[in-house]
């Protein structure tokens, strides 16, 4: 399981301030925890972290010196500064269900004759510790045009741990279309007969 190291802050420590001083924020909930706690994380450990980590994702948390295991809920990214500013964190407990989201990672993209459209990036489910999906590989290999792929197709769908509303079950994840060569094969032929000329 992969690891972070956080340190409480104070909410006398404005946010913008303490990301001029090289600060993530953060902010750490759960049913377990008598009340929120406002975290602040070394932008260096930051980036390591989503470097492997993302929204979905388990992990260990250390703040001070308690350890807590918590599913990442929320990454806010600035992406005209180029930074994070904010990471959200959910303790788990044993037992509960959480509000998740499993990433969609396309396999065998390659063998597909045609245009792949891409619908979802992440499924949202809901389940307990011990069923977090984070990531969840759709092989595509086998698709044609006119073919898709949706939510209830898929293993995660089908596990009896993992709660999935009905209208996302229905929603398309990929589809395949036809490649259209019309463009290509004109420009071609032009450039075929000039080389003759």
């Amino acid at each position: 399981m992969n690891t972070l190291k956080a340190e409480k802050r104070s909410m006398d420590d404005k946010a913008k301030k303490l990301r001029r001083e090289g600060y993530v924020t953060g902010n750490v909930f759960g049913r377990s925890l008598a009340e929120s706690i406002p975290v602040k994380i070394e932008k260096k450990e930051a980036e390591r972290f989503l470097s492997v980590c993302n929204k979905g994702s388990e992990a260990k948390l250390t703040i001070d010196t308690t350890d807590y295991d918590v599913l990442v809920k929320e990454v806010d990214y600035d992406p005209i500064k180029r930074q994070t500013l904010e990471i959200d964190f959910q303790v788990l407990t044993e037992g509960e269900k959480v509000h998740s989201v499993a990433e969609i990672v396309l396999v065998n993209h390659d063998k597909v004759q045609g245009v792949v459209e891409q619908h979802m990036e992440e499924i949202p489910y809901k389940a307990a510790k011990s069923a977090l999906v984070e990531k969840v590989s759709v092989d595509i290999g086998e698709l044609k045009p006119g073919d898709s792929i949706k939510v209830g197709d898929l293993d995660i769908a089908k596990d009896k741990d993992v709660s999935i509303s009905p209208d996302v079950l229905e929603k398309v994840i990929v589809s395949v279309t036809e490649q259209t060569y019309a463009e290509t094969d004109t420009d071609t032929d032009e450039d075929g007969e000039a080389s003759e000329a």
